[in-house]
């Protein structure tokens, strides 16, 4: 899918489909209103009204999305809208579609032209990779659109940035949806070199011998009982410098999670290919990060392993030294992803970074908290915590905060160790997220549990598809994109 910035008149323009947003009591040629009653379009929000203009309007098509009150339309709006729409280009075979909208809102038109094309991109969003009996409706693309804008300046940048972060996030989605037989700890090594390669930023990947020569006891201990060994992947943005800032993202890289010892129930496992989100997220945010050649110096981090039974599987009640040095209790070994962030949030701090910012399918307890309309944050910053939150509205990404008090500390000391992985069901997840804290020395800290919301079976909005989501990527350029 190609786009280009356009001036004029979308109703001018000849093309398979042209797709007119529209505010409630807007204001549409009058030929093309006399071809439908008044009853049938409004522009309330999400109503769509597919025209046949003949000599109305030039497009062989027109397509009406309603857009709703212009006061209350945000960027979100039509990000969502474009998605419904470019859906129904594609069941109508346009190949060629225009787009513009038919009256002001509140929202600029940079932000406008990024929300419409991210729609259009993610919306059309398909994984046929594994699929062999293909038809021409499932391959069927959009190739040309045509982006009507009042600022074609605005509408470029807007354009640009748009490219650059669904580029992430679709990365993001199509390892997530890969089976974990093939994105193994080596295989997702393998796609951040691939990626280092393809934006220009450094990638380097410890094998297990580096991982014992250095004293990563955490992510050892988990992946150790699989045939596929573990990784740690360092990814680098930029250089260290007193003008920018130094920011570190985590990733947690469970590629496959069976439970361990602590074994899952089978339904359990169903989607536990996707429990490399954390990864993904970052992954995704690396690529827009550095196709936007954004002014700072961003480190990603994943440790990833397979946590599979076995006769070499870590058992429950096991002392494993981490990287830091500190002893971790292992109660529980389907509470793993814990225990190889650690050795990444640790590892972090040689970066000095401004802030240290975890990613993590972590908790199940959060998809009982918050259900699939928001991710968990905890974090030891309030600063940090108010940007996150504000890049969180921004991008439609919503988190909310959950505590850790030193009492949830307290939670996780162990008898006979420094911390223990689990301190049982009450507070679940915010346990978790204060044993991550725990790792993570004096350095502003937030841990984002995306549990709820990087694979959704029922898509919340039209840009979504059941599967992953890539959710934090949009998120992440928001809050880097002048970060501080």
């Amino acid at each position: 899918m190609r786009f280009y910035v356009k001036t004029g008149d979308v109703f001018k323009e000849q093309t398979d489909l042209a797709i007119v947003f529209a505010v409630e009591k807007a204001e549409l040629p009058e030929k093309l209103s006399g071809l439908f009653l008044a009853d049938d379009f409004s522009g309330k929000a999400k109503q769509t009204l597919l025209i046949y203009p003949r000599n109305a309007a030039t497009p062989s098509r027109v397509l009406l999305i309603g857009i709703g009150e212009a006061d209350k339309a945000n960027p979100d709006t039509f990000r969502n809208a474009a998605a419904v729409a470019i859906k129904e280009a594609l069941r109508l075979k346009a190949a060629q579609v225009a787009m513009g909208a038919v009256a002001e809102t509140a929202v600029d038109e940079q932000a406008l032209s990024q929300a419409i094309v991210e729609g259009a991109v993610l919306g059309s969003y398909r994984f046929l990779e594994y699929k062999t009996d293909l038809k021409e409706e499932d391959t069927f693309e959009v190739k040309k659109v045509e982006l009507f804008s009042k600022d074609a300046g605005k509408a470029e940048k807007g354009l640009e940035e748009a490219l650059a972060v669904v580029a992430g996030v679709t990365l993001a989605r199509n390892l997530i949806n890969k089976p974990g037989a093939d994105i193994t700890p080596a295989r997702l090594g393998e796609e951040a070199e691939a990626l280092a390669k393809r934006v220009g930023i450094k990638a380097t990947v410890f094998c297990m011998k580096e991982l014992k020569e250095q004293g990563f006891g955490g992510i050892i201990s988990i992946g150790k009982a699989s045939a596929n060994e573990p990784r740690f992947i360092i990814l680098e943005y930029g250089e260290p410098s007193d003008n920018v800032p130094t920011v570190v993202l985590v990733g947690k890289g469970i590629s496959f999670d069976s439970g361990g010892l602590s074994l899952k129930p089978a339904d359990g496992m169903m989607t536990m290919k996707g429990d490399m989100g954390g990864a993904a997220t970052v992954l995704g945010t690396m690529e827009a990060v550095a196709r936007l050649k954004l002014p700072l110096h961003l480190v990603g981090l994943i440790p990833s392993a397979e946590n599979m039974p076995g006769p070499n599987a870590v058992r429950p009640g096991d002392i494993v030294k981490s990287l830091s040095g500190k002893n971790m209790e292992i109660l529980n070994t389907d509470a793993e992803g814990r225990v190889i962030l650690a050795d990444a949030i640790y590892y972090a701090h040689r970066y000095n970074p401004s802030a240290i910012i975890n990613f993590a399918t972590l908790t199940g307890a959060m998809i009982i908290a918050l259900g699939y309309h928001a991710t968990g944050l905890m974090s030891t910053d309030e600063e940090l915590t108010e940007k996150i939150v504000a890049a969180g509205e921004q991008s439609a990404e919503r988190v909310w905060e959950l505590p850790l008090w030193q009492e949830y500390q307290e939670m996780i000391k162990s008898d006979i160790a420094d911390v223990k992985n689990v301190a049982g069901r009450p507070a679940g997840s915010i346990t978790a997220g204060a044993f991550l804290a725990a790792f993570a020395g004096d350095f502003p800290f937030a841990h984002l549990d995306i549990a709820a919301t990087s694979w959704l079976e029922t898509p919340i909005k039209a840009y979504h598809h059941k599967g992953a989501t890539g959710v934090g990527v949009r998120m992440m350029v928001e809050l880097l994109k002048e970060y501080k």
